[in-house]
C-alpha cells in the first residue's frame, strides 16, 4: 500500500489515521502508517505538549501528524465568554429538558467536565499550533477547510505538508488555490462532519479537479478492498478515522459506548446537527433525536452549538445513559464487531489490499 505520497512522507502505508487517543496515534505510526492526532479535545496548549512528548517517546522516531479544527477567516477578539453569552435561554432550558426526561444526574463537585470543544475556537486552535510547531510533526490537517493563510504559511515554514478536508470538487480547488498540500476527499458515509456526495462520486471528482495535488479518499474506508478501491479512483492513499475507536488502544470514556459501536450497523449513525452545530455523521441515539424533533428548537450554529451542549455531554458519558450515548462515527461502524489491536487492523488492511489485487489481476487475465 504505498504511493508516491508515502514515500514522501516516510511512511511505509498510504494510511492516515486520525484518532483522539494518542495510543491510537502512535501505534498507527509504529504500524508504517501516519498517526494524526485529533487536537480539538485539547482546550489548554499545555496539555497537548504532554500528548505530544508522549508520542514523541512512543512512536520509534516514526512519522506523525496533528488535526486542527478552524475557519479559514479570521475574527479578532471573539472569546469563549463573548460566544456563550451568544446562546439563547430557550435552548439552555431545552438541554434541561431532555436531560430530566432521562435522569441525567448532575456531575459531583467532583467531576470535571470533559468534553469542552472550545478547539473549535480559533484562538485555542492558534495556541495549539503554537505548541505544536516546537515539535516535528510532519502533517497538519484541519477539519475546517483551508486553514487561515499565515497558518499555511507558518506550517511549510517549518517543513510540515498541510491537508484540508473537501466534501466537493470545488472546496478541493478552493484547498488547491489555498497552497494546501494534500486535499483530504471526505465523503458522506464518513464519520464526523460531512457534506453530500459519496465517496465513490467525490473521490475522481477531487482528483481530477486539483491534479496533480494528492488526494486521500476517506469515508467508508475500513478494509484492504476498500483502500484498493480509493486508490483505484486516483487517490494517493487514505484517511482512516471511526476504524480505530474499537481498537484496544483507544479510550473510549465508557464500556458502554464501545458495546454500543461494536453492535451497531452500518444503519444506525446519522448526520446530525446535535453535537457541533455542523451536520456531523453519529450514532443515531434519542439525543440527536431530540434535535431533529419539530417541537424543539433545533441546533444553533456552530460553535454555539458545542458549547451549549457540553456540559450535557460530559453527564451523558459519565453516567452511561444508554439512550442519549453516541459518538461520531462513520457507516463503516457495521464491520466494527470486535475489538482488534491497531497492528492487527493494519495487518487485516494488508491482507484484504493483497485480496483485491489478486482479484483484479485474475479478472484481467493474468493470474
Amino acid at each position: 500500500m504505498e504511493t508516491s505520497l508515502s514515500k514522501r512522507l516516510g511512511i511505509e502505508h498510504a494510511i492516515f489515521g486520525f484518532t483522539p487517543f494518542p495510543a491510537v496515534a502512535a501505534a498507527i505510526s509504529r504500524a508504517g502508517g501516519m498517526g494524526v492526532l485529533g487536537a480539538v479535545r485539547y482546550a489548554q496548549a499545555d496539555e497537548l505538549a504532554r500528548s505530544l512528548d508522549w508520542l514523541e517517546a512512543n512512536t520509534d522516531g516514526r512519522p506523525y501528524g496533528l488535526d486542527v479544527v478552524m475557519p479559514a477567516k479570521k475574527i479578532e477578539g471573539v472569546t469563549e465568554a463573548d460566544v456563550e453569552a451568544m446562546i439563547p435561554e430557550g435552548h439552555r432550558s431545552y438541554v434541561r429538558e431532555v436531560l430530566a426526561k432521562h435522569g441525567v444526574p448532575e456531575l459531583g463537585p467532583d467531576d470535571v467536565s470533559g468534553w469542552r470543544i472550545t478547539g473549535w475556537m480559533e484562538q485555542v486552535a492558534r495556541s495549539q499550533l503554537d505548541v505544536a510547531f516546537e515539535y516535528p510533526i510532519k502533517l497538519l490537517a484541519n477539519a475546517l477547510g483551508s486553514p487561515p493563510a499565515d497558518i499555511v504559511e507558518r506550517a511549510h515554514d517549518h517543513g510540515i505538508l498541510v491537508a484540508a478536508l473537501a466534501g466537493s470538487a470545488r472546496h478541493a480547488k478552493h484547498h488547491q488555490d489555498a497552497g494546501i498540500d494534500i486535499v483530504v476527499a471526505q465523503g458522506y458515509e464518513a464519520g464526523g462532519h460531512t457534506g453530500e456526495i459519496a465517496s465513490m462520486v467525490l473521490v475522481p471528482e477531487a482528483v481530477r479537479a486539483v491534479d496533480p495535488l494528492p488526494v486521500l479518499a476517506a469515508g467508508g474506508i475500513g478494509t484492504g478492498e476498500q483502500v484498493a478501491a480509493g486508490l483505484a479512483l486516483g487517490a494517493q492513499g487514505v484517511w482512516l478515522g471511526s476504524v480505530w475507536l474499537t481498537t484496544t488502544e483507544a479510550e473510549l470514556p465508557s464500556p458502554a459506548l464501545m458495546a454500543k459501536l461494536l453492535a451497531a450497523g452500518s444503519g444506525d449513525t446519522v448526520r446530525s446537527r446535535a453535537l457541533t452545530g455542523k451536520p456531523a455523521r453519529q450514532l443515531r441515539t434519542e439525543w440527536t433525536d431530540a434535535w431533529e424533533d419539530p417541537a424543539g428548537p433545533g441546533p444553533l450554529p456552530m460553535p454555539l452549538q458545542g458549547l451549549l451542549v457540553a456540559d450535557a455531554i460530559s453527564r451523558i458519558q459519565r453516567y452511561e445513559i444508554g439512550p442519549l450515548l453516541g459518538t461520531p462515527v462513520g457507516q463503516i461502524v457495521g464491520q466494527m464487531n470486535e475489538r482488534r489491536s491497531v497492528q492487527a487492523v493494519f495487518d487485516d488492511l494488508t491482507r484484504g489490499f493483497e485480496r483485491a489485487l489478486d482479484r483484479l489481476n485474475t479478472i484481467g487475465g493474468r493470474a
